[in-house]
């Protein structure tokens, strides 16, 4: 049987908690993992996205199996219709592919959460550059950004909640509706997220669903 999704992995060792994209638990069915050999964080993660090495994606999806691909860093964004034009299944990039659907949206109404707001820039958000004002960042000394920029293996989950939500919280005003999540390592806390703001959320595990239903664990969404 193939597997319901396959995600084009970094080559990073920091936890994969239920919920995040490179987690099996996040779904309901058969995930293939494939680790993108040679790709870092500190690589993606850059506000010259056009600089990226984007021949080992090629090659890890010509491997993939799964009926929807997807990758484990939205800062690949700016390689969306690059990436999706060589496969005939859905693929998705970025939870920044939903920026469109978002389009009349009003800036005031959506923030964008995202791993680094200093590189995260126009090349990312494509035709929707207005929203660049809507973009925020986990803190520099946040836990969470630390356990993945630095590929450490011990996560407190509880912490990295907290620190997030006072991320939002410090950011955001009673204007926000939607709250987009552009780091695959988010969705973990989305349920504590959702219970601080009452907002809707969107993410990569949302994108997913909305391509191929029943793919992810409710709680999840």
């Amino acid at each position: 049987m193939r597997p319901s999704v396959t995600v084009l992995q970094l080559d990073t060792h920091f936890p994969r908690v239920a919920g995040d994209v490179g987690a099996p638990a996040t779904y309901l069915n058969e995930v293939e993992i494939i680790r993108v050999t040679g790709t870092s964080v500190a690589g993606i993660v850059t506000g010259d996205p056009a600089s990226i090495d984007v021949a080992p994606f090629e090659t890890a999806l010509k491997a993939a199996k799964g009926d929807v691909v997807v990758t484990s860093c939205g800062f690949l964004s700016y390689w969306q219709n690059h990436l999706e034009g060589q496969i005939q299944r859905p693929f998705i990039s970025s939870s920044l592919t939903a920026l469109d659907r978002l389009a009349d949206h009003d800036i005031d109404a959506l923030s964008i959460l995202t791993f680094d707001a200093a590189k995260l820039g126009v090349a990312h958000l494509g035709n929707n550059a207005r929203f660049m004002p809507s973009i925020i960042g986990l803190d520099p000394n946040a836990h969470l950004r630390a356990v993945i920029g630095g590929n450490r293996t011990e996560l407190d989950i509880d912490r990295a909640a907290r620190e997030t939500i006072e991320t939002v919280r410090a950011a955001t005003t009673s204007q926000l509706e939607t709250l987009l999540l552009e780091c695959t390592n988010l969705p973990p806390y989305k349920g504590a997220l959702r219970r601080a703001f009452d907002v809707e959320i969107i993410d990569i595990l949302t994108q997913i669903e909305r391509v191929r239903p029943r793919t992810i664990q409710p709680d999840f969404l």
